[in-house]
């Protein structure tokens, strides 16, 4: 891949009006009050993981930074808010002037997270840094869940390939991103061009069971593609009788044929039947890709069969049943003016029950045992410990408003392999348990 996940941002509209109304009614009062202009740190981080996680993977950062670029008002979104009337003239004259100007650092993309990780800090007056709550989050939330759950698909297939399939399972747009997150994650391919375009993830597709039902018999329709699309071609092979297509795919493409597709029945019993079969006509080369609504506990359970290559679509882009990762966006620190300088007061909500949080600017290290594998998460608000210092783990992502660290997809894919190889073995089950590592305050 280029440096282009960099991704194609021509014509890119605003995210200014991706958020909540509260967002704009709170810099109006600010504004009024005298305080919109107060030194400020937000961050982005979750109480807890989602059920049954043993860790959490940063997904979305090179999409945040994207979206903060972009938000900005113009003509069309301020007649909206003054005819909604949902802020006053002074309001609207200070978002039509509005570009985010402050800084920004997290945990690089495809890095994992625990428990009160600071993924994200926002730092800069507390009217700009507010407005960008919404879609942070909505941004984080959705792309981290994603690729968690394509983090344990990818354990769970051992190394075989995985291809992303559920844009027609979710949002147009969030089939998009999903795809990307699921990159991240681990898989290696997409059936949607939408985000082979804009990210250059590498796209895959053949046929449905609609193309063989075109047909007047399946050899026509074998026939047909594989005239099209050559003998390296992927034919379905469940549309009728599995073994009788087996038998067609190969008379018509030769023990060439570059794949079967699977996409009902016992996934586990056919896989092996079809691989004897293939074996038994000469065509020991070719693949066997088996679809046919996949999570992570399916793919596990076919560890034993002969398979090559699982799709995944409705399970991957709802996040394996936990489709949001409960990130939130708090404020933690701020001052009394505008001054970057002056002291920055920590502050906290400290409701009753779980939503109380930790005041003050943190830094975030990943401790290592002995054997260089991970045994805890440390967030601290005062000095990095000496033995600390080369484990940190939040990067610049924008200075004084302008994005500084953009990557190619591929290195937050092989960060995430890296990082996940460096948790304890625990990490990798697939059974319900406590975050792997614990998170310590310091």
């Amino acid at each position: 891949m280029n440096s282009a996940d960099l991704g194609r941002r021509v014509g890119v509209p605003s995210t200014a009006l991706f958020t909540d109304q509260y967002e704009l009614t709170m810099v109006q009062a600010a504004l009024k009050a005298g305080t919109a202009d107060r030194h400020s740190v937000f961050e982005a981080f979750t109480r807890r993981l989602p059920e049954g996680r043993r860790y959490g993977v940063v997904a979305g950062i090179g999409r945040v930074q994207d979206a903060v670029e972009n938000f900005h008002f113009d003509d069309e979104m301020l007649a909206f808010l003054r005819a909604q009337d949902i802020v006053d003239g002074p309001t609207l004259d200070w978002l039509a002037d509005f570009r985010f100007s402050g800084d920004i650092w997290g945990y690089p993309e495809g890095e994992v997270y625990f428990p009160g990780s600071p993924i994200l800090r926002v730092e800069g007056s507390f009217a700009e840094c507010v407005l960008l709550e919404t879609v942070i989050l909505s941004i984080l939330n959705h792309d981290s869940a994603i690729a968690a759950a394509a983090s344990r698909m990818s354990v769970a297939a051992g190394g075989r390939r995985l291809i992303e399939m559920g844009a027609r399972r979710t949002h147009e747009l969030s089939a998009v991103a999903s795809a990307r997150a699921a990159y991240i994650g681990g898989f290696d391919t997409t059936s949607d061009l939408a985000a082979g375009f804009r990210y250059n993830i590498p796209t895959v597709g053949t046929s449905a069971h609609a193309f063989t039902l075109l047909h007047d018999c399946e050899r026509d329709a074998f026939r047909a593609q594989v005239d099209s699309l050559g003998r390296g071609t992927t034919l379905l092979v469940d549309t009728y009788d599995v073994a009788e297509a087996v038998r067609t795919a190969v008379e018509v493409a030769g023990t060439e044929l570059g794949a079967v597709r699977i996409d009902s029945g016992d996934l586990l019993l056919v896989a092996h039947r079809v691989r004897q079969q293939l074996d038994e006509l000469g065509a020991a080369e070719t693949k066997i890709v088996v679809t046919s609504d996949l999570d992570e506990y399916a793919i596990a359970s076919l560890a034993a069969a002969p398979v090559d290559a699982y799709g995944v679509g409705t399970q991957l882009v709802t996040g394996s049943g936990q489709p949001t990762c409960s990130m939130v966006y708090k404020l933690v620190a701020r001052a009394t003016s505008a001054d970057p300088a002056e002291p920055l007061q920590p502050v906290a909500k400290k409701s009753l029950g779980a939503k109380s949080s930790v005041g003050g600017r943190k830094w975030a290290a990943r401790r290592l045992d002995e054997d260089g594998v991970a045994e805890a998460e440390v967030i601290g608000t005062g000095p990095v410990p000496d033995e600390l210092a080369d484990r940190q783990l939040l990067v610049e992502l924008v200075r004084s408003g302008e994005v500084v660290a953009r990557e190619p997809l591929d290195v937050a894919r092989d960060r995430h392999i890296a990082a996940r190889r460096g948790l304890p073995l625990s990490a990798m089950q697939l059974s319900r348990g406590e975050p792997v590592i614990p998170t310590e305050y310091v």
